[in-house]
């Protein structure tokens, strides 16, 4: 380590930040690095701390990160593990976290986020209103055959 107290306050600035809100392990060394942490064993030293404090917790963390995407910005399941993995959490935390995720709520979710989106289209005929849902549904991070199955659902009320 470069110096003790260089790593004693960037691990208090680190608890702060962790105690505000969630963040993973490549958040907080985003934010080290920022906060002039330059060598790796101050930033693994860190990070060591905070977990063994408790501050982060990659399944926390994965969890708290899932059910916000999907309650706030309706994403699906594929968006969110894409979100989750550019952030290098690991697949076990992923798989985790996507497991709070309840399967009628989702679908409930696609069929209303698909209603709502149809009163916005104007389509051409039933098709092209098809292929505009489907590609809105998908972009949003939705599974292909639930988004097949949610726009027949739809189209035939």
């Amino acid at each position: 380590m470069v110096e003790k107290k260089a790593g004693e306050e960037l691990l208090q600035k680190a608890m702060h930040a962790c105690s505000g809100r969630e963040y993973c392990i490549s958040d907080v060394t985003a934010l080290l690095e920022r906060w002039g942490a330059a060598d790796a064993e101050t930033k693994e030293w860190v990070i060591e701390m905070l977990k063994s404090e408790k501050f982060i917790d990659e399944h926390r963390y994965s969890r708290a990160f899932v059910l916000d995407h999907f309650r706030h910005d309706h994403w699906g399941r594929i968006k969110i593990t894409m979100a989750l993995k550019q952030k290098r959490v690991d697949e076990e935390a992923i798989a985790s976290g996507l497991e709070a995720i309840d399967e009628d709520e989702y679908h409930e979710l696609l069929k209303k986020i698909l209603t709502d989106q149809r009163r916005k289209i104007r389509a051409k005929n039933r098709l092209d209103l098809k292929g505009k849902l489907l590609r809105y549904a998908l972009g949003k991070g939705f599974e292909s055959s639930m988004v097949y199955e949610a726009i027949n659902e739809i189209i035939s009320e």
